[in-house]
């Protein structure tokens, strides 16, 4: 069983020809996958709609509103 969930989570999506992976980009298609199939997805996607802005904004510009104080 576990044989075959490696070959449906990881084989099947790295194992494309002409394909190369990073280490972060086959970690994160992993990670995805993995969510899907558990059928986590939805709240998943939740969770990562609320955190979006904080990794992508608030973190960006932290060290801009010291300079400014």
């Amino acid at each position: 069983m576990m044989e075959g969930a490696c070959r449906h989570l990881v084989k099947d999506r790295m194992d494309i020809t002409g394909a190369r992976w990073g280490l972060a980009g086959a970690k994160a298609i992993f990670r995805l996958r993995t969510v899907i199939s558990n059928g986590d997805f939805e709240e998943y996607w939740k969770y990562h709609a609320q955190c979006e802005p904080l990794r992508v904004h608030a973190v960006r510009y932290r060290d801009t509103h010291s300079l400014a104080a």
